[in-house]
């Protein structure tokens, strides 16, 4: 059976000219000529309905070393941070909000502060949500009828870069937002050290993510919509374990299982008190 692409522009500046990177496996990454923006050019059409995380939504986000690392308390540190920086209380909603781990550190920690909603399109993931008390929306970002519902915070925690039109999301977050509302977005970026180091031997350059996003793309990109101003931007930590692993390995995509059971093993590094001065 031939695969469905699905074709795209420019999703910084919406221009179609560009030139050739690199392809790995199935993806064939470009850079804009005009706003050097690096993307995907061309993607499966289950990538931009969504339908391929609900296929995936069990085996790996709802596998055991994924769930267990994702509730764990140290987990969301960094967005919880940067989150509570601008925002100590109101309405939040999380797009792409998986099985609602970030969601569940807030209603825990600050029960009296938030009004919380996840949603997201993994049918999978959102029944863990649910059952451990998260409110969930089983419905498109963009197509959902909010009935006049406005929030305080919207967060895209490791969303963007999946997106096949993430102007849209930025668009719809716009309209959603009472006014001085934050909105909060978390990216993996194209200029970081792994990347400079290790190129399209890094197991986050694979075919899941069709945006690649540096400090000044991700800034031409918030910009590009006058409803929005940039209060800050930063970086955040890097696992040194995945570059000394990806520098080794010569495969187009480390398996789900892999990267869970990384993420279990570095989740357990931060817990452990006597390993905090190789943490910071």
């Amino acid at each position: 059976m031939q695969r469905r692409e699905c074709q795209r522009r420019c999703p910084v500046c919406n221009q179609q000219a560009t030139q050739p990177l690199f392809k790995k496996g199935a993806l064939q990454l470009v850079q804009c000529s005009n706003c050097s923006m690096v993307y995907a050019s061309s993607i499966p059409q289950e990538l931009a309905t969504g339908t391929y995380y609900d296929r995936i939504g069990k085996p790996f986000y709802c596998s055991p070393d994924k769930l267990e690392s994702d509730y764990a308390p140290v987990r969301f540190q960094r967005e919880l941070r940067i989150f509570r920086q601008f925002c100590p209380s109101g309405n939040v909603l999380d797009v792409g909000c998986s099985t609602g781990a970030f969601l569940y550190q807030i209603k825990t920690r600050w029960p009296l502060n938030y009004r919380i909603l996840g949603a997201d399109v993994a049918s999978a993931a959102l029944d863990y949500a649910e059952q451990k008390g998260v409110p969930v929306l089983r419905a498109s970002f963009l197509a959902h009828d909010f009935r006049g519902q406005h929030f305080d915070v919207i967060t895209f925690w490791a969303i963007m870069e999946h997106l096949a039109h993430p102007e849209q999301f930025l668009a719809r977050a716009a309209d959603l937002l009472n006014p001085g509302g934050h909105l909060y977005i978390l990216v993996p970026n194209w200029r970081s050290l792994a990347i400079r180091l290790l190129g399209r031997r890094y197991r986050y350059i694979y075919a899941d993510h069709v945006n690649y996003f540096s400090a000044t793309t991700l800034d031409r990109f918030a910009r590009a919509s006058s409803q929005f101003d940039v209060v800050g931007q930063g970086s955040t930590h890097f696992n040194p374990i995945v570059i000394i692993q990806d520098f080794f390995k010569r495969v187009d995509r480390v398996p789900d299982e892999d990267r869970a059971r990384l993420l279990k093993k570095t989740t357990g590094y931060k817990q452990n008190p006597w390993l905090k001065p190789i943490k910071w």
